[in-house]
């Protein structure tokens, strides 16, 4: 796959239709720069983008991908295809948010009760207190791993390995996502 050789038909089509970099960007709901690096070939659009530019520029997404127009329009079953594809990337996209917002609000409470904890000076007075500390400060950390391995994508790979080693299904979620970081970062 030529990169430089998409953003070049991509750059093309783009002037064919008259339109600059940050008009399509905003049809397309990315910014102007990552638009200037499609066309640079410095980087490629998502599968979920490339077929709203396929559906933009009336072409097929193998045109895209082979950089030149191909005589036959797609038809509705590759477009089916690439729809569903579409989809799939936007759903897994959903979860990974739905999941960092998850490890988002554990860590952000747990660091409240922590600093509550610490403020107060309790937990040097109560061992059950003390202990709660102690999972505190780890549950912030262990959830700002899980962020990062949200966001790198790195997570899915250790998921896909553990699940192999691990029945997690019947574990509450909170719980599946430490022992997943515990396999994955232990």
């Amino acid at each position: 796959m030529d990169q430089v050789k998409i953003g070049n038909f991509l750059k093309k089509l783009r002037k064919e239709k008259g339109i600059t970099q940050e008009q399509l960007a905003e049809i397309l709901n990315v910014s102007g720069r990552t638009v200037s690096r499609w066309e640079t070939g410095n980087n490629m659009p998502d599968i979920s983008i490339l077929v709203d530019i396929a559906d933009y520029y009336d072409i097929s997404i193998p045109e895209i991908i082979s950089g030149e127009r191909k005589s036959e329009m797609m038809n509705e079953e590759e477009r089916k295809i690439a729809k569903t594809m579409s989809d799939y990337a936007t759903t897994e996209k959903e979860k990974i948010f739905k999941e960092m917002k998850l490890q988002s609000v554990m860590g952000v409470c747990a660091l409240v009760l922590y600093w509550i904890l610490h403020e107060t000076g309790a937990y040097m007075y109560n061992d059950v207190l003390g202990k709660l500390a102690g999972y505190c400060e780890t549950l912030v950390s262990v959830s700002v791993i899980m962020i990062a391995a949200f966001t790198t994508g790195s997570l899915s790979k250790v998921r896909s390995k553990s699940r192999k080693v691990f029945v997690f299904e019947n574990f509450p979620k909170p719980m599946q996502l430490v022992v997943t970081a515990v396999v994955a970062f232990g």
